[in-house]
């Protein structure tokens, strides 16, 4: 039986101020991604294959987070005709899948394992990864500055932080990838940014999820409140979440220490389940790719429909936090290499008129 390790893993808590003060007022340094034109895009698997060798990438600090604290993002990205992929590497001495595990007690009882703190979690949880991209030019400032225009502190009793645009109508598209909910089955949470503002309602501030009909991830726990409503095929020798299709009503034939999922998985369909991620962490490093299609439609979507233009995007990594990312204090910029006329893009009719030409 797998039983429970993450009671001995000291904590290190970051200051909240840290956070959210660190870039100071002006531009930031900007840090230009070309993302390269290909025929076929790479198999999206978290393994960096030969596709991405000759790819250039760029190297962000991101800092001011719980735990580790600080990190090196490195990104490369290319596109199709329909598609954009993105590479994604950074350094993570932890491998972090815990998130709100039910442990059983030795006086039988079950226990949601937490750190005790609310909505600030940064122990039992998941590594996570974050893009922020601005929606139609419409953040004020945040070509200049990136994303922390968006955070707010000392609202409510929340001392971390609040996310949100200043003003209506500006809008952010936020692709949050999580190593246990999402991650776990193969894709990026795609959400969105507006102005609405912090309620002690906890109604999230600005940030919301896309649309979506059915899927997400919803948590196991029973109607009593005290211990799981569901297992998993393998019982507590299965990953640290359980998806929806193979769920089985909890019986509790587990000894003390064993250890239940607290999160039920199945992806979303609509808007929020259209981008594809599968990472792999391997030598305290996560490896993350990720494809989404150039232009959605959605109007809570950047949409990479002029590739002549510059796309503005800051990264954020959460190692084993809830809230207390690592930050990017420069901005990135997105734009696309010409794309070459290739065979696959010309009709029949061009190509025939070409080798007419040659004759």
């Amino acid at each position: 039986m797998r039983k429970s390790i993450a009671m001995a893993v000291p904590v290190v808590m970051i200051t909240a101020i840290s956070m959210w003060t660190a870039v100071s007022a002006g531009p930031a340094q900007v840090m230009d991604l070309v993302a390269g034109a290909v025929g076929a895009g790479p198999v999206v698997d978290g393994v960096a294959d030969g596709l991405w060798n000759d790819v250039e990438g760029v190297t962000a600090t991101v800092v001011g987070g719980a735990n580790a604290g600080n990190h090196q993002v490195t990104v490369k990205s290319v596109y199709t005709a329909s598609d954009v992929y993105f590479l994604i590497q950074w350094d993570d001495a932890t491998h972090s899948l815990q998130r709100f595990p039910w442990q059983k007690q030795e006086d039988g009882t079950w226990l949601h394992l937490n750190d005790g703190s609310d909505h600030d979690e940064n122990q039992f949880y998941e590594d996570k990864f974050a893009f922020i991209w601005e929606i139609g030019g419409s953040i004020n400032g945040f070509g200049d500055a990136g994303c922390m225009v968006t955070c707010h502190t000392g609202e409510g009793d929340k001392a971390y932080g609040n996310k949100y645009t200043a003003t209506p109508g500006e809008r952010g598209d936020i692709w949050h990838w999580k190593s246990v909910r999402s991650g776990s089955i193969g894709y990026v949470d795609d959400q969105y940014l507006d102005d609405r503002r912090y309620a002690d309602d906890n109604t999230g501030a600005g940030r919301h999820s896309d649309p979506k009909t059915v899927g997400g991830y919803v948590n196991n726990v029973n109607e009593a409140g005290d211990g799981p409503a569901f297992m998993g095929p393998m019982g507590a020798d299965g990953p640290t979440w359980i998806r929806d299709e193979e769920k089985m009503a909890f019986v509790d034939n587990f000894e003390a220490g064993d250890e239940i999922p607290g999160i039920i998985v199945k992806r979303p369909d609509g808007d929020r389940g259209q981008i594809d991620g599968v990472a792999e962490y391997a030598a305290g490093q996560w490896t993350l790719e990720i494809r989404r299609a150039l232009v959605t439609g959605s109007e809570f979507d950047v949409q990479f429909a002029d590739l002549g233009m510059a796309y503005p995007f800051g990264v954020a990594v959460f190692d084993n936090a809830q809230v207390r990312h690592s930050f990017q204090t420069s901005v990135s910029q997105l734009s696309f290499a010409p794309r070459p006329t290739l065979v696959a893009d010309r009709s029949w009719g061009e190509i025939k008129a070409g080798i007419d030409d040659l004759r």
